[in-house]
Formats: structure tokens, sequence, C-alpha cells
């Protein structure tokens, strides 16, 4: 039987190992707490060197509210548009001309103020007291073109219709109708043309309205109160039953 005594012995695990592990720990904690300390001291160092460089401004002390001043305006500005001048010439001073005395201006000429021309009263020509003014102004009459446009306050009022004459053929043969006539009547009343507004279709019809138009009399337009002349448009119907 062999003994432990009297065989090789050999202990289990590495214990070379187990004797220097707690060296190599402490060996590599101290390396990397340097290596923290030295990136620390690195960037302490260079901001203390940027630190240096910046400019030292005092605070602004505000004591009151008016010290505040106004608040920034939110309203945008219109762009500011750059406007080319035009190239203009500059006047020249022209050489005075030498004139007569009796040419020249008279410098002693008294204008009127503003009281004084107020105060002058012109001449009253209405009066009609035999002197020397005289107003003999005829009034032109005016006759408007047919479709004019001519404002009135009142309407010409037919006052007196003549009725025309039913030609004998279209009587005969039993044609009826209405004929539109425009008539232009003036201040007088008078009727003093005709023209055919709208037909009735047939010829003789139209003919006849048109020329009995003339012998009717109106009264007359008016308009601010006194007789105008205007246009009127009126039916001229044709009817046998009626025993036109």
């Amino acid at each position: 039987m062999i003994g432990p005594n009297n065989a090789t012995y050999t202990p289990y695990g590495a214990y070379e190992l187990k004797e220097k592990y707690q060296k190599n720990f402490a060996t590599a904690t101290g390396l990397a707490v340097s290596l923290v300390v030295v990136v620390l001291l690195t960037a302490w160092i260079v901001q203390l060197i940027k630190g240096s460089e910046e400019v030292f401004m005092a605070p602004t002390v505000i004591k009151t509210i008016a010290e505040l001043g106004p608040p920034p305006t939110i309203v945008q500005k219109p762009p500011q548009v750059k406007v080319t001048q035009p190239n203009v010439a500059v006047p020249k001073v022209g050489i005075p001309t030498p004139v007569a005395d009796e040419d020249a201006p008279n410098d002693d000429v008294v204008l009127a103020t503003r009281e004084e021309l107020a105060d002058i009263v012109p001449p009253d020509i209405s009066a009609g007291d035999g002197g020397d003014i005289k107003v003999d102004i005829k009034e032109d009459e005016y006759l408007p073109a047919a479709g004019e446009f001519v404002a009135v306050e009142v309407q010409p009022e037919m006052i007196k219709e003549v009725k025309p004459e039913y030609p004998r053929l279209a009587k005969q043969a039993g044609i009826e109708g209405t004929v539109w006539v425009m008539a232009l009547v003036d201040k007088d009343g008078n009727v003093r043309d005709a023209k055919l507004a709208k037909s009735s279709g047939t010829p003789s019809l139209d003919d006849a309205a048109v020329k009995a138009a003339p012998l009717c009399k109106y009264k007359p337009a008016i308009q601010n109160g006194r007789p105008v002349a205007c246009w009127v448009t009126y039916p001229c119907r044709f009817n046998l039953n009626a025993g036109g």
C-alpha cells in the first residue's frame, strides 16, 4: 500500500495564479484610476483655458419697470424696395433780357385784400332800370335725336288723337294689326317728327299710322317746371270690329 508519505503528492488547482491574482488586481485597479484622473485633469485644464479667454461682462441691474423699455414689435416691416431715381437734368438759370423802362412791370401795384374783394358788389342786371346793360338771350329749342334719353319728370300726354285712315285694300282683305309709332313732341305739344318703332307686318298699315302721327296733339313733357321736347312711343291699332 502506497501512502502519502512514500508517493508524489500534487495539490489541486493553480496555486501560483492564486498567489499572484491579488497583486494583478491591485495593479489593474491603479491603472484604471490613473487613466480616469488624467482625463478629468485634461478636461479641467481645457475649460480653464477657454474661460480665461472670455470677456467678463457685468450684469445689467433693472431696478424699476420703466427701465424695461418697450417690448419688441411683432409686426414685420415690408421689405425696402430700391427705387431708381430718374435722371432729370438740372434746370439752368436763364439770363435776364433787358427791356425798356415802359415795358418794365410796375412795382407800385396794390393788390386788393380778401376783405376788399368781398365788399365788391356786382351790378344787378335783372332790375331793368333802363341802364346800358340789357340781357337779350334767345334760348334755342333743342330737339333730341330718335332714341336719345331725355330726363323728364312728367311724360307727354296725348290730348287730341287723330286715328289713321284704314287702308282700303287691307280693309277689304280683312287685315288687322298694331303699329308702334315714335313721335317727337316739342315743348308746345306739337309732333315734329314721327318714325316707325315696330311694324305690324303690313306696310300699308305702318304708313297710315306714321302719316297720322303729326295730326295728334300732346301736353308737353315737364322737367324742372319747364316744358321740354322728347320722344314718345304709342300703339296704333287697326281693328275691323272697331270700325276703324
